[in-house]
């Protein structure tokens, strides 16, 4: 993997993660976490679109965008489930 392949996938996992966590209130994960959530949410949402037949992250484009924001809003569904039963216990 190149280093601008990195650096594209930095930023549109920010940009998603930010956006996921604009939908998706009260995971409460600031702007690293809101990365982090776009990066894994790329690849989670890349697995859906490839389980699905579809493309998934393809590079800079608004379908990459797309791909990554659904994986976040996925992956912050998840967390928000986790964190409210573990503050319930």
């Amino acid at each position: 993997m190149l280093l601008g392949e990195i650096v594209v996938w930095i930023i549109i996992g920010g940009v998603a993660g930010w956006l996921a966590s604009l939908l998706v209130r009260g995971a409460g994960l600031g702007i690293i976490g809101d990365i982090i959530v776009g990066i894994v949410g790329a690849l989670i949402g890349g697995f859906i679109m490839w389980a699905l037949g579809g493309a998934g992250f393809t590079g800079f484009n608004l379908w990459s965008l797309l791909v990554s924001f659904i994986g976040a809003v996925v992956l912050l569904f998840i967390a928000k489930l986790f964190s409210r039963s573990s503050a319930a216990v």
